[in-house]
């Protein structure tokens, strides 16, 4: 009984660690556009290198997510974690410390590295585990983080400058580098007490160990090369889609309601707050909720109501109707990703899951700065209305992927989560 209470504790606080490692993962996301602008004018850049620092972050993303499962099957989940908390910490330290334009871009590429490896490492451990409510937790958290980085960034200016938030954030970087080390010393210990329980979070251990194991007599088992690698790359593609209209969709509203809707700055900054509030409170929900909703309900409906929401915005039938339709779509959008997350191991088996994971989440990397991007250039030179019918063109492309990739490898088996939203 009393090793039943100590393993449930170290779940708990090993699932608190996770919440906290993706609100540090969203910290600098949220902390780089509000710094920008003073830390553009320290080194008299122009504002648009902005832009070369996400791509040089979003390269290195991608890149390291192509070998995430088998840098967990290699040295498991912890010590991937650490190494991505050290690699911002020595981020955050170079942002604080910069004397140079060129250290910043040079740094940048660690940011990514550090994302990439927090990002694709805790979704293929918990998305292997079947826990939805956890991936909505965790996406929650770091919705949580990119609300707070600008806030963090604002008092640093109003204090001293944007340069000690960073030191801030490389502290906290550190602290978690340390706790993943931590537990990295108790998963050995744990090993060497066979009648131990395993407490990584939602499976990571197991992850860590038997991820590139396929679950037996799964259909995807009897699939051609051929077919699997359409459904690995049909499911990329989706991600590509949907973080590419999330990412447009934020990135963008406050632009829009100024340019086309002739609001107020602050009257801007609220409805942005809207969208993504709407985001981080649908995740929070769907986790707290008594009976945990399907998550290919959760994709089915999510991404319908996304294309109802985004053809309003296009329609634009009055300022109060179209700011309700980018909460409406942060809503819709809300539970889209974890449950994609969710329901990849029981579509292409847990072997193949354990890589495709995280090549999904090095894909929705891409869609974010891509997409949005290109619809950037497409404002550019048509103005600021082609906004709605961007974000309407991207929901139904993302609803027709789903459509295909549900017709072409259908769930196995139904995902639910029946633990509580903490353990």
């Amino acid at each position: 009984m009393l090793a039943e209470r100590d393993s449930r504790r170290a779940g708990w606080a090993l699932d608190a660690l996770s919440l906290g490692s993706f609100v540090a993962l969203g910290l600098p996301d949220g902390m780089l556009g509000t710094a920008w602008p003073s830390a553009s004018q320290t080194f008299g850049a122009p504002i648009a290198d902005l832009g070369l620092i996400l791509l040089i972050s979003t390269i290195g993303s991608i890149s390291v997510s192509a070998f995430v499962g088998a840098l967990i099957r290699r040295f498991g989940v912890a010590v991937l974690l650490a190494c991505s908390g050290a690699c911002a910490a020595l981020a955050g330290t170079g942002y604080a410390l910069a004397p140079h334009l060129w250290v910043l871009f040079a740094v940048a590429v660690l940011w990514g590295l550090a994302a990439g490896m927090m990002d694709g490492g805790l979704n293929t451990a918990v998305g292997l585990s079947g826990r939805p409510r956890l991936l909505n937790l965790l996406h929650a958290a770091y919705g949580v983080g990119t609300a707070i980085g600008p806030l963090l960034v604002t008092a640093a200016i109003l204090l001293s400058s944007w340069r000690s938030a960073y030191l801030v954030l490389a502290g906290l970087d550190l602290i978690v580098t340390a706790l993943w080390l931590r537990q990295r010393r108790q998963e050995r210990a744990a090993q060497d007490a066979p009648e131990a329980a395993a407490t990584e979070p939602a499976g990571a251990a197991q992850a860590g160990q038997a991820a590139g194991e396929a679950v037996a007599g799964h259909p995807s088992d009897a699939w051609s090369r051929r077919r699997s690698g359409f459904v690995v790359a049909a499911g990329m593609l989706i991600f590509f889609v949907y973080t590419g209209l999330e990412v447009a969709a934020g990135q963008w509203e406050a632009s829009y309601c100024r340019g086309h809707l002739g609001l107020s700055a602050a009257a801007a900054g609220l409805a942005t707050f809207g969208f993504w509030g709407a985001l981080t409170a649908g995740r929070l929900i769907l986790a707290v909720l008594p009976r945990p909703v399907p998550p290919s309900r959760v994709v089915w409906w999510g991404s319908g109501i996304a294309v109802a929401a985004a053809a309003l915005i296009w329609w634009q039938p009055g300022t109060p109707a179209t700011l309700a339709a980018f909460v409406l779509l942060g809503g819709a959008l809300a539970g889209v990703f974890p449950a994609l997350i969710a329901l990849t191991p029981l579509r292409i088996g847990r072997g193949r899951a354990e890589h495709a994971i995280a090549w999904q989440v090095g894909a929705a990397a891409g869609g974010g700065s891509g997409l949005s991007a290109l619809v950037g250039l497409l404002i550019g030179v048509w103005g600021l209305s082609v906004l709605g019918p961007s974000l309407t063109v991207l929901a139904v492309l993302l609803l027709a992927g789903i459509i295909l990739l549900e017709r072409t490898a259908p769930i196995a088996q139904p995902a639910v989560d029946s633990t509580p939203a903490a353990s």
